[in-house]
């Protein structure tokens, strides 16, 4: 065993036994210190394989708390929560307290799936012009004004998703969770090139709030790669959380505290970008309830794959582009025809995304017909084998489809989508056969922009991901106490009812497209889980143009023009954006046998690990 694999080893066992010899850092200052962590977490291990039990998350750190809970003889439930609390520590602009998510559990007792939404909401008292600038009459710029104000944030659900998900599946309580990720708060964790480019491309955005600079800009500028950031405040909230229960941050003192620094949120005193006030009250904070409901589900090559209902549009979308995929024989094209017709289904799909999506509370959301196998056989028939659609395309007719070609479509809805880029997600499975499947976010790379004062963490800017201009005939527009409309799509894929695939991925709208072209490859393209992961992805999302990273298109672009695609690339060369997703995944052998990936690369790479590498 390599020295490096020793101290990694060594460090996460530190986490849980109480950080001996650690006394003297019981106060670290916040912010960045050039000072070296004790024993820093420094290895990524995008692939293991093994038993016992795995974690996949993008962070080493996460990765390696969540290990060591099932060591301890933790659940998948337990182990989820704590590496999602790490997450909140060393991911901040992608995931935290400040934000919400969907999460997806396999119970292996009773052979169910269930999942929880815990997807943040509109305030009670939001109106259906909230994003209209009241001195223009138009909307707010997108960006940099919406993305960073008050009015973006929504009533976060991370804490009381934790929490339901621990008292419905778990063995362990919130407080003993959050434990091993308030000590990482406290001692800190080494600056990598992502977090670090990740600041730099918000330092505008964050230096207009004061709390924010004082934590991820120390001295003015992003923290330098290799330097330790320490979140006190952070670790002080965890502990308060810990203590009084999730209560102490939907009710009374912390709560109040929230609401004020969204509807006032306190910026510097000359700040060079408008920063629109919010309207979340402290109400909004003690009435919040995560949704506990029954998983999408569509039969796909004698697989069950099961995903996230509405509000998500994931599973929903997901499965119907599955279903109409499955009418074709793709295992015997060439690489370029099958991904034609991935191309045009993704399309398909996001075309009755727009069109009948929404938080199923507020509109009608016609599920059973859009995952229903006739109305895909339907859809399908639009499918030209040597030609691109021209997008956007028309959203089919959920009232009136028989599975036969020439079927009515509707009339199009579509609206610009808005919906941010970055969250992470992370993936877990126990000895037990327990999987969770977790993707949670806070929007926008760094959310709103706001710490809130003395509690370490940003708040979310989820309400942008709303239609910005209401409409009453659109699924996704402005209403008081609503849930905008999600992609998250975190996944699990049974084979005669036991669990064989558990994936889920960063990315905003290409969340969708990346789920469903990685099931694409490992079971089409006979990609294994690695190769599924790791090849370049392509994004339809029913446009003119497709997303798609430089790497797909230098290898299948001139193919795919002969079909009428055309392409984008993803994002500017050595951006974040330039990226598709970051996704992680477990797949499930024989005999108990794991295979944990997380990305080799994309976002500098993630963490995938096993509880022992033989029986």
């Amino acid at each position: 065993m390599s020295h490096v694999r020793r101290r990694f080893i060594a460090t996460g066992a530190a986490l849980l036994t109480g950080f001996a010899g650690l006394a003297a850092t019981t106060s670290p200052a916040q912010g960045s210190s050039a000072s070296p962590a004790p024993a820093p977490y420094d290895l990524k291990t995008p692939t293991s394989k093994g038993y016992g039990g795995a974690v996949s998350s993008v962070d080493p750190e996460a990765s390696r708390i969540g290990l060591q809970v099932l060591e301890r003889g933790g659940n998948a439930v337990d182990a989820a929560v704590a590496t999602a609390a790490a997450l909140g520590v060393t991911e901040p602009y992608s995931s935290g307290i400040g934000g919400g998510g969907y999460f997806v559990h396999y119970d292996a007792r009773t052979g169910k799936v269930g999942t929880i939404d815990g997807r943040e909401t509109a305030p009670r008292t939001m109106p259906h012009d909230a994003f209209i600038d009241p001195k223009t009459g138009k909307p707010y710029n997108f960006t940099p004004e919406l993305v960073t104000s008050g009015v973006s944030v929504g009533t976060p659900g991370s804490l009381a998703t934790w929490n339901t998900a621990l008292k419905r599946w778990g063995t362990t309580s919130i407080g003993q969770a959050l434990r091993p990720a308030t000590r990482l708060a406290d001692r800190g964790f080494e600056v990598d090139k992502t977090f670090n480019l990740q600041t730099s491309e918000n330092q505008r955005r964050f230096a207009n709030f004061p709390a924010t600079s004082k934590l991820y800009l120390p001295g003015g500028k992003p923290p330098a790669v290799g330097s330790i950031l320490r979140n006190p405040d952070l670790a002080a909230t965890y502990r308060l959380i810990a203590k009084r229960g999730i209560r102490a941050f939907y009710d009374g003192p912390l709560a109040r505290q929230i609401a004020r620094t969204a509807q006032h949120p306190p910026k510097r005193a000359h700040p060079d970008l408008p920063i629109p006030p919010g309207y979340l009250h402290a109400r909004d904070l003690a009435r919040y309830r995560v949704k506990q409901q029954a998983p999408t589900h569509v039969g796909y090559r004698g697989l069950d794959v099961y995903g996230m209902a509405p509000s998500s549009s994931g599973g929903t979308t997901v499965g119907e582009a599955l279903n109409i995929l499955e009418r074709f024989r793709l295992r015997g094209m060439s690489d370029t025809d099958a991904l034609h017709h991935y191309l045009e289904a993704s399309a398909l799909a996001f075309a009755d995304r727009g069109a009948y999506v929404g938080d199923p509370a507020y509109v009608h959301v016609p599920q059973q017909a859009l995952l229903s196998d006739r109305y895909a056989a339907e859809r399908a028939c639009q499918i030209n084998p040597t030609k691109a659609l021209t997008k956007p395309v028309d959203p089919g007719n959920v009232h009136h489809y028989d599975g036969k070609c020439g079927g009515a479509t509707a009339r199009p809805n579509a609206k610009p989508d808005t919906e941010n880029v970055n969250t992470t997600n992370l993936t877990v499975a126990d000895k037990w056969g327990n999987i969770v499947e977790y993707t949670l976010t806070i929007e926008q790379t760094g959310g709103s922009g706001i710490v809130v004062p003395g509690r370490g963490f940003l708040l979310n800017n989820e309400l942008t991901d709303f239609t910005a201009v209401y409409d009453k005939a659109d699924p996704n527009r402005i209403d008081p106490g609503k849930r905008p409309r999600s992609s998250i799509s975190p996944t699990i894929v049974l084979r005669n009812g036991k669990p064989v695939l558990a994936l889920g991925s960063p990315g905003g709208s290409t969340i969708i497209t990346t789920v469903l072209q990685m099931l694409f490859n490992r079971y089409d393209r006979n990609m294994s889980i690695e190769q599924a992961i790791a090849a370049p992805r392509a994004s339809q999302r029913n446009t003119a143009d497709v997303t798609a990273e430089q790497a797909f298109i230098d290898e299948y672009g001139d193919q795919l023009k002969a079909y009428g695609h055309t392409f984008v690339p993803a994002g500017d060369p050595g951006t974040t954006a330039a990226e598709i997703g970051a996704a992680t995944a477990i797949e499930l052998g024989p005999r108990g046998y794991l295979t944990a990936v997380a990305e080799p690369t994309r976002r500098g790479g993630g963490s995938a690990l096993v509880v022992s590498p033989g029986r």
